[in-house]
């Protein structure tokens, strides 16, 4: 992110604070795809990250008055929405038998992302990764998030982070080595 379309998001807020209803408008227009896209990476389905994404901007709309710093709007709303992908998380697994199609649901799913024969694109490759790990690459690379911000939004230390991001680069690297080698 530029430091003009940073500077331009922190007006936004300012006037988003003093009840501009435009302004909230063109700030969700411009952050709306980043956030549903780390919701989908939380949740790991599409409605289910509309919907997370729907709770989240309630949320950032009643919240955004009492934030104390508009350039701190960015690692605020990622961690929103994480939180309502955890509350989402809690909600479906007392609607289904945790124990038993949870885990089938997470078998199956692992199966279909195994590293096939043929060779994999680095896309492919991070797809075949457990979701946490996706989450986290996500944020680091593809979001541009510090290893504090990336603390701060999904509620870990810096150092939980640093290691975390460690191995999902190993677990990577592994799983782009073994498709070369077939």
């Amino acid at each position: 992110m530029s430091d003009s379309d940073q500077t331009y998001d922190e007006l936004l807020v300012l006037r988003c604070q003093e009840a501009d209803e435009a302004a909230f408008d063109e700030l969700l227009g411009r952050w709306q795809k980043r956030l549903w896209q780390h919701a989908w990476r939380l949740v790991g389905q599409e409605d289910a990250a509309w919907d997370v994404l729907q709770d989240a901007l309630v949320a950032i709309s009643g919240g955004i008055a009492k934030l104390q710093s508009p350039a701190a709007f960015r690692g605020w709303a990622y961690r929103i929405v994480t939180h309502k992908s955890q509350d989402w998380w809690r909600k479906e697994s007392r609607r289904q038998d945790v124990h038993e199609s949870y885990g089938a649901e997470q078998q199956h799913s692992q199966k279909e992302n195994a590293p096939s024969e043929r060779a994999m694109s680095l896309e492919e490759a991070v797809q075949g990764l457990p979701r946490k790990d996706r989450v986290l690459l996500a944020l680091k690379y593809r979001d541009g998030f510090g290893i504090e911000e990336i603390a701060s939004i999904l509620d870990l230390r810096p150092g939980t982070v640093k290691s975390r991001l460690y191995h999902a680069r190993q677990r990577l690297k592994k799983a782009i080595e073994e498709t070369d080698n077939e």
